[in-house]
């Protein structure tokens, strides 16, 4: 393995799940349920059948998937006041 290689891999880990947990600020629980979300199931390997591990920018990118935006504050204001102003 070269040396960027080891940059490549400490840049973008494979995590097991208590550590993506840890990561996430999420659930193992909840991340195994993730795996077998019909809708995004979150991408993983399972080398030779056993631990599970999920590369951290393929975890990044599925959680983008269910990035929320509040509403534009300053625009919802405007309308009410709008609608008050005689």
């Amino acid at each position: 393995m070269n040396a960027a290689d080891r940059v490549a891999i400490g840049e973008d880990p494979y995590l097991p799940l208590k550590a993506l947990a840890a990561y996430a600020g999420m659930s193992v629980r909840r991340l195994r349920t993730a795996l077998t979300d019909p809708a995004h199931p979150l991408p993983h390997y399972r080398p030779g059948g056993g631990k599970i591990v999920v590369r951290r920018s393929d975890f990044d990118r599925w959680m983008a998937r269910f990035r929320r935006e509040g509403p534009d504050v300053d625009r919802l204001v405007s309308e009410v006041l709008k609608g008050i102003q005689p």
